[in-house]
């Protein structure tokens, strides 16, 4: 009878025990797609701040290159910045500061809200292989999303294939109106390869190289690194084509734009192969 207790006791505990690793064994069942969403949340929000970078970019690109034609010729460039755009420039003798006002209640920019400021200064040199574009933004919005950001691009006139070459550094604080938060640190590498002195800013087109990291709020930091260059054409609102690299740690994959069509769908493609679509805001 002894015995029969002792069998039973261990009986006993083994189900219990087997019930706990059940148990743990669900649980983690269950975090895997949890965890699979957030990574591609925060994958989807790098991309939203791929966006607001781009348009900043053009924004920036297209003031400066219109401060730098000759009189004569503004007359007949075409630029893509919207009228509702206020455009103010303190020029001096080898210097200018623009002001881009988008105004407190904002103004359309490609499908996206603006609101706030953007001031930019450089020194002019027409003799300077390289200039230094500085920029703030000031009480700045992007479809109600706070961005935060004082940078520099450096343009060279001439890269190795005879373009126009911007080298943008990353630092930029994305909060989203949910409280959500990212910062981004890296340099991007814009290479003009379309459209350049043709006076119609809406033909260009670019080619996007580069690494940058971004950090969460919820502390997940992601690397980045451009495996195929993006390309980039002012007429369309993303991406047309090529794909970085995305790694954390036990998280990682390639994120891609595509072949090239106009759309706000990309692919993201995890190291174990699994591959998703993905839908752009």
């Amino acid at each position: 009878m002894k015995d029969f207790n002792v069998i039973k006791k261990v009986v006993l505990s083994l189900t219990l025990l087997g019930l706990v690793f059940t148990s743990c064994s669900d649980d983690n069942e269950a975090a895997e797609p949890e965890n699979e969403v957030q990574d591609v949340l925060e994958v989807q929000r790098s991309a939203e701040i791929d966006q607001i970078d781009n348009i900043l970019g053009d924004l920036i690109v297209d003031a400066y290159e219109e401060q730098e034609l000759d009189v004569a010729d503004r007359g007949t460039y075409t630029r893509d910045i919207p009228d509702c755009v206020t455009i103010t420039i303190v020029a001096q003798q080898g210097y200018r500061q623009v002001t881009l006002d988008f105004g407190t209640d904002g103004c359309m920019v490609r499908g996206h809200l603006i609101k706030g400021q953007i001031v930019f200064d450089y020194t002019r040199d027409l003799d300077a292989q390289q200039i230094a574009i500085n920029y703030n933004l000031i009480d700045f919005y992007f479809d109600d999303k706070n961005i935060i950001a004082s940078r520099s691009i450096i343009k060279e006139l001439s890269n190795g294939n005879g373009n126009p070459q911007f080298t943008h550094d990353l630092s930029i604080t994305v909060i989203w109106p949910n409280g959500a938060q990212a910062s981004r640190e890296g340099t991007r590498i814009r290479e003009w390869i379309e459209g350049y002195g043709s006076g119609i800013f809406s033909d260009n087109a670019f080619e996007i190289t580069g690494n940058w990291t971004a950090t969460f709020v919820n502390g997940n930091t992601h690397t980045y690194e451009v495996i195929v260059p993006l390309r980039r054409e002012v007429i369309c609102y993303y991406f047309v084509s090529g794909s970085f690299d995305v790694q954390r740690t036990n998280f990682g994959g390639l994120f891609d734009y595509g072949e090239g069509n106009c759309d706000n769908q990309a692919t993201f493609t995890f190291n174990n192969g699994t591959e998703i679509p993905i839908t752009l805001n």
